[in-house]
């Protein structure tokens, strides 16, 4: 005998007030899933999104009306001008600032414990705007690294209890910050879930750079590293200067929000990182760079050949264990996870006391602005169910 199919009952959403700091990739992809999502989000999970204000390097564009949200048209016309190019300052009601925190003080409306700002920049210019925000009784969601890669007490402000600068307490569960390591994978919310279960975490290992892992599975194949360099330069899938993702330092930067959730008390410096090029190679220019590349081969060729000889692969690999936290390339076992892994997915291993021998493996795709915005989505949408 067939059964009803069950049906919700209609509930009153919640409502959350969004400020958006940064329209690049990941912020547009953002703005672009809200406006397609926030029916069902309202309709399946009871809350509801409203766009307070937008800002980028240039302008805030928020309702000239106290307490008003930005409405569909306004939002599509920021998307607009940020497609072609273009800022927020070149539309006729934005107004322009010279710092991020300065839009919050440009913001006519109440900052209460229902706005949530969302920061999808890649600079630490946002960090007094995110503690005005924090004092001021704001959720948040961060997509940009840097705030919680500085100083251990803005990374403790931004994500543990403590006090605001007048001395009242900062309730915890109020920051979100899924997406600064592995874009929408859920890597942060697995290692909060076990130290909350009470596993403790003995050691994570991960290939957190998408661009770093085709370098690797090219090496693998036997290609030399200039030319897998190149075709990845070519390809897009590089930096434009490929020293940025070839240094480790935002390998390092992940691995640092890994190690600080633990508990550990570190810094950026104390992270060992070990560059795929020499020190000799950074003041060259971009076309200098990938020229001298060659010099470069040969001894790659030597290490992935040792690490074959040994039964294991050479992965650019994170490392956290034992109070140590290093970032480099590394010989890994060939049948491991991250021996298998191949192309441009991130995976982490989490080795704990019941995930043991096997560890619990989590890989998929670490980044693109509409998996990362998705992510963010996700935060905001869980916030909506805190108090």
């Amino acid at each position: 005998m067939g059964s009803e199919p069950h049906v919700n009952n209609p509930v009153e959403p919640r409502t959350l007030q969004i400020i958006l700091f940064g329209l690049g990739g990941v912020g547009q992809a953002l703005l672009r899933q809200l406006l397609d999502q926030r029916a069902q989000v309202a309709a399946h999970y009871g809350v509801a999104l409203n766009v307070l204000a937008l800002a980028d390097s240039s302008a805030l564009l928020a309702p000239a009306e106290t307490g008003a949200t930005l409405d569909e048209a306004a939002l599509r016309r920021a998307l607009a001008a940020k497609a072609q190019g273009g800022t927020l300052a070149s539309l006729d009601d934005a107004q322009a600032v010279q710092q991020p925190e300065n839009a919050l003080r440009l913001f006519a409306g109440p900052l209460a414990p229902h706005t949530v700002v969302v920061d999808c920049t890649a600079t630490e210019a946002t960090i007094p705007a995110l503690l005005m925000a924090l004092d001021a009784g704001c959720k948040m969601v961060l997509a940009n690294k840097k705030p919680l890669t500085v100083q251990q007490e803005v990374y403790n402000r931004l994500t543990r209890a403590g006090v605001t600068s007048a001395g009242a307490p900062i309730a915890t569960g109020r920051v979100r910050w899924e997406t600064t390591c592995g874009a929408g994978l859920p890597v942060i919310g697995t290692l909060h879930r076990l130290r909350m279960s009470g596993d403790p975490v003995h050691k994570m290992a991960g290939a957190l750079s998408g661009t770093l892992g085709y370098v690797m599975t090219g090496l693998q194949q036997g290609l030399p590293l200039s030319a897998v360099v190149r075709e990845a330069h070519r390809l897009g899938y590089t930096e434009p200067d490929p020293r940025d993702d070839l240094g480790g330092l935002d390998v390092a930067r992940k691995a640092l929000i890994l190690a600080r959730g633990l508990g550990w008390e570190m810094e950026l410096a104390d992270v060992e990182v070990e560059s795929l090029y020499p020190a000799q190679m950074a003041g060259l220019s971009v076309a200098g760079f990938l020229a001298a590349l060659p010099e470069l081969d040969a001894g790659f060729a030597e290490k992935v050949q040792a690490a074959a000889a040994d039964g294991g692969v050479l992965r650019y690999a994170a490392v956290v264990e034992e109070g140590t936290c290093r970032v480099g390339p590394t010989v890994v076992p060939a049948v491991s996870p991250l021996g298998m892994l191949s192309g441009a997915d991130n995976l982490i291993e989490f080795h704990t006391r019941w995930y043991a021998p096997a560890p619990l493996v989590i890989q998929g795709r670490g980044a693109g602005a509409n998996a990362t915005a998705a992510g963010v989505l996700s935060d905001i949408v869980e916030l909506g169910h805190t108090h």
